[in-house]
């Protein structure tokens, strides 16, 4: 099996959308519980408000993760800081504001936490999505350490952001099973690794895209034993929810 360790500088355990379910999913309050069980590196997903505001939010509507209705997409984001996105978790984090790229930038810098940014387009936003938050996880990460990298399901904002600021590492998510062109469409985006579903997740596929030269980070790996079996087959990264089980600070328990 080829050396491909030095595609993947960043950490092998992620913790998806900050804390995953501990904790409101893509807030800052997630992000302090995930960095508090010692994970170095989150997943998230950020989008763009009418205004051009990039706010960390999964889905386009603002129902199930907020106290708002409608598309995150249609409302400025002086509106959306009106509403509450952590009384849906628990009472515990009732007040929750929405984060923007701009604080999560500031907190992970500042705590040597690196960044695997999903872009996650409102349908129709592709291309203008993945060109703008390539340009501002540029300016943001100017002189860090270790450059965010992007990831999307959507090959065209992924091809913006690769217009945009091609220095920037990119991987493709993929949805379900590895389509037959998988090798085209990254050599296209000139990705360095693919994300993949755990679900279609097998030892050949794993060995054949290190063959190419590329990373795998796989997703999302809610198992010890599962984490241990993919990261055995060569895989460089797992995202999680299980920032408690698969907790970096209990090495005994990952590794």
């Amino acid at each position: 099996m080829p050396n491909t360790r030095q595609k993947w500088p960043y950490p092998t355990w992620i913790a998806h959308r900050g804390a995953g379910r501990l904790a409101p999913e893509n807030t800052l309050a997630a992000f302090r519980l995930g960095a508090a069980h010692g994970f170095h590196m989150m997943e998230y997903d950020v989008k763009l408000t009418a205004d051009d505001v990039p706010i960390l939010l999964h889905d386009d509507t603002l129902e199930r993760t907020s106290s708002g209705q409608g598309r995150a997409a249609d409302f400025r984001y002086a509106e959306l800081a009106r509403h509450d996105f952590g009384s849906w978790h628990s009472p515990a984090y009732a007040g929750e504001p929405v984060a923007t790229l701009y604080s999560i930038a500031a907190y992970t810098r500042a705590n040597s936490i690196h960044s695997n940014i999903e872009i996650k387009p409102t349908p129709g936003m592709e291309t203008h999505t993945g060109e703008r938050i390539a340009q501002l996880a540029q300016q943001l990460w100017v002189g860090a350490e270790l450059p965010p990298l992007l990831s999307s399901f959507s090959e065209k904002a992924l091809a913006a952001a690769r217009d945009a600021v091609p220095e920037l590492p990119r991987a493709l998510l993929i949805e379900e099973e590895l389509p037959p062109d998988w090798r085209d469409r990254a050599l296209w985006l000139r990705c360095s690794g693919l994300n993949l579903n755990d679900r279609y997740t097998t030892p050949e596929i794993i060995q054949q895209i290190r063959d190419a030269g590329l990373s795998v980070a796989v997703w999302t790996v809610n198992d010890v034993a599962r984490a241990r079996q993919l990261l055995g087959w060569g895989c460089h990264a797992v995202i999680t929810d299980e920032v408690q089980a698969m907790s970096p600070a209990k090495p005994a328990d990952c590794n």
